[in-house]
């Protein structure tokens, strides 16, 4: 057990998404659990897809999610870091959230060590894909140009037509996400490339909405922290152990 407290990972909350559970449940199960490891986190690691959109004007944010955030705020006030790691529905993210609400902001893979294991961290859009079509896409999402542009529409219209995006995701449409075995799962692919550069004991993603964990022939452990839409599944830390939990949402 570690001295300090839990090191806490969870994803994929996609608060603001109609599809799977109701979204302002959603939102209460979310706070209720940020409010109970509140005692005993050390730190904790959101990896993404938080919201199902996400977009910073200058002077407007989406409306909305003032249960969570002002969790989120009551969390960092007291201290404890909250690390916020982009997903590809919410990768616009500016400084309103680390300004306001005192998260840090991950735009890309992170390396930590805890208790002398290393980590490595990433919401995993991306990481190991050949397609080529994707990765242009998402080139196309993060350009600039083409950001600064969609931000000269209206807040109504901007976030009206993020929401629709979102709803036409094989997650809006309640397509069941399954896992496609060691050779063809990506970020299983991604693991392996990052393990012929550097040791490390264990890879955190999200995005895939899959709640498993997944040894590897090398060693490591692979933990995919499921999401809060069809689940509510985290990870925790201890110092000892990393331990994937489902929480029984009729105790919630």
């Amino acid at each position: 057990m570690r001295e300090k407290g839990k090191i806490y990972f969870a994803s994929d909350f996609h608060l603001g998404l109609s599809a799977g559970s109701v979204p302002a449940e959603r939102e209460k199960r979310i706070v209720s659990w940020l409010n109970e490891i509140k005692s005993d986190a050390e730190e904790i690691y959101l990896l993404g897809d938080i919201f199902d959109f996400w977009w910073e004007y200058r002077l407007v944010v989406p409306r909305g999610f003032t249960r969570f955030l002002g969790a989120i705020s009551s969390i960092t006030d007291s201290g404890i870091p909250v690390h916020f790691f982009t997903g590809n529905h919410d990768m616009w993210v500016t400084d309103y959230l680390s300004g306001e609400c005192g998260m840090t902001i991950h735009k890309g893979p992170l390396t930590a060590s805890f208790d002398g294991k290393k980590f490595h961290i990433a919401h995993g859009e991306g990481l190991g894909s050949g397609n080529t079509g994707y990765r242009i896409l998402l080139s196309i999402f993060r350009n600039t140009f083409l950001r600064r542009l969609y931000s000269s529409l209206h807040p109504s219209i901007g976030v009206g037509i993020g929401h629709r995006w979102s709803l036409s995701s094989r997650l809006g449409k309640g397509i069941k996400l399954d896992f496609l075995g060691e050779e063809e799962e990506d970020l299983i692919r991604y693991s392996k490339s990052i393990l012929e550069k550097e040791g490390t004991d264990y890879f955190i993603y999200g995005h895939r909405h899959l709640a498993m964990s997944y040894k590897l022939p090398e060693g490591p452990e692979i933990i995919f922290l499921g999401d809060w839409v069809q689940n509510s599944s985290y990870a925790v830390w201890d110092g000892n152990s990393f331990v994937l939990r489902i929480i029984d949402q009729s105790e919630m």
